[in-house]
C-alpha cells in the first residue's frame, strides 16, 4: 500500500483510539492508552501490505504478556474497525515499555496524554520518520527487557496450557482455548530465540 494511504489508516485508528478515551465504550471494559506504529512501515521507502501497530492498554504486564491478546481484545478490534482494516496488532502493557525484541524503535502515533502526533503522521506519509522514532533502549536495558517478558511468557504459556488441558473434554468450543495456547506458545517461543536460550 502507498504510504499517504497507510498514513490515512493510521490517523482514522488514531482518531477513533482519541474519541474511545474522551468517550468511553461501557460494552468495552478494555482502555487504549496509546498507539504506536511499527515494523516495515518504518522503514523509508517501504509500502507494506500490512501495518503493524503496538496498542499499549491499561492493564498491568501479567495480563499481556508478547504476543498475548488481552481480554476484549476481539471486541475493540471489532468496535475500531482495526480486525477489518491493514493492521497487525500488537498488544502491550501501558505500565511497561512497548519495545522488544520486535518493536524496534517505535513511533508514537497517539497517546491519552498528548494527543494524535500529527507531525509523525505528515512524516510517515513522506517517508521520514527518522526523528519521531523512539531511541533504542542500552544493551542492558534490553537483555533486561527480555528476562522480563521471557518470564512473563512463561507464566502465560504454563497458564494456558493449563487452561487447555483442563477444557480439552469440557463441552463447548475447543479453539479460544487452542488460540490462547497457540499465541502464548508463539510469544514464548520467540522470546526464548530473541534471548538466545
Amino acid at each position: 500500500m502507498k504510504r499517504n494511504r497507510a498514513a490515512h489508516h493510521l490517523e482514522t485508528l488514531a482518531q477513533t483510539c482519541a474519541g474511545l478515551a474522551a468517550n468511553p465504550n461501557p460494552i468495552s471494559p478494555l482502555r487504549v492508552r496509546a498507539l504506536w506504529a511499527a515494523g516495515e512501515i518504518l522503514e523509508p521507502g517501504a509500502e507494506p501490505e500490512m501495518i503493524t501497530v503496538a496498542l499499549s492498554v491499561d492493564l498491568p504486564p501479567a495480563e499481556v504478556p508478547w504476543r498475548g491478546e488481552p481480554t476484549g481484545a476481539q471486541h475493540w478490534a471489532n468496535l475500531t474497525r482495526l480486525s477489518r482494516n491493514p493492521f497487525i496488532p500488537l498488544w502491550r502493557s501501558a505500565q511497561a515499555p512497548v519495545w522488544n525484541h520486535h518493536i524496534v524503535r517505535p513511533v508514537p502515533v497517539w497517546s491519552a496524554e498528548e494527543g494524535i502526533a500529527t507531525d509523525a503522521l505528515t512524516a510517515l506519509a513522506e517517508g521520514d520518520l527518522e526523528p519521531f522514532r523512539a531511541e533504542a533502549p542500552s544493551t542492558v536495558d534490553y537483555q533486561a527487557r527480555l528476562v522480563e517478558e521471557l518470564a512473563l511468557c512463561h507464566a502465560a504459556l504454563r497458564a494456558a496450557t493449563e487452561n487447555y488441558e483442563a477444557r480439552r473434554w469440557a463441552p463447548g468450543k475447543l479453539e479460544p482455548h487452542a488460540d490462547l495456547l497457540f499465541r502464548s506458545s508463539k510469544g514464548y517461543l520467540e522470546l526464548l530465540a530473541a534471548s538466545g536460550r
